[in-house]
């Protein structure tokens, strides 16, 4: 026997309100992606803070970036980046340089061995990223985003410029 349908006021209990309803299904989302994405960096024993880490420091190779700059970049708000930095350092992904010039700054550039960990990883990000939200076309993916840039607008910080580039 079927179940019968739910009623419109079943359904409407479930969330206390509209925006609640959106807010739990965007965090079901993002808890189903990142399984996807944890299963990837486990295998390489890094957290996804620290790919996106290396990744921000490959993006500016062979330059390196301040630490306040890295960490303003950072798609998280990291509470820790100088513990993740030191365990970056400790597996020779990264080294930190103190300017001569002010010895409070400190630069951090991306090691041979974190480039070679970038490369070897390339193709199974993308394979992974395809995985995630591969099955959407075009015109959603930039509807998405678009939606999603409006959804944290009001709360981003005003010293990120994710919402005019999206890197």
């Amino acid at each position: 026997m079927a179940s019968p349908a739910k009623s419109p006021t079943a359904q409407q209990a479930r969330f206390d309100s509209p925006e609640q309803e959106v807010f739990l299904h965007l965090w079901r989302t993002y808890d189903c992606l990142k399984a996807v994405e944890e299963q990837l960096f486990a295998q390489h024993d890094l957290s996804a803070q620290q790919y996106n880490a290396l990744r921000l420091l490959q993006q500016v190779a062979p330059d390196g970036m301040q630490t306040m700059e890295l960490g303003r970049r950072l798609i998280s708000r990291a509470p820790d980046t100088t513990r993740m930095l030191d365990r970056l350092q400790k597996r020779g992904l990264i080294q930190r340089t103190r300017r001569v010039e002010n010895r409070r700054v400190v630069e951090i550039g991306l090691t041979e061995q974190g480039h070679a960990l970038l490369a070897s990883m390339a193709d199974a990000v993308l394979e992974m990223h395809r995985q995630q939200l591969g099955h959407l076309d075009s015109a959603q993916r930039h509807q998405l985003i678009d939606l999603l840039k409006s959804a944290r607008r009001p709360h981003e910080d005003a010293s990120c410029d994710w919402l005019e580039d999206g890197s």
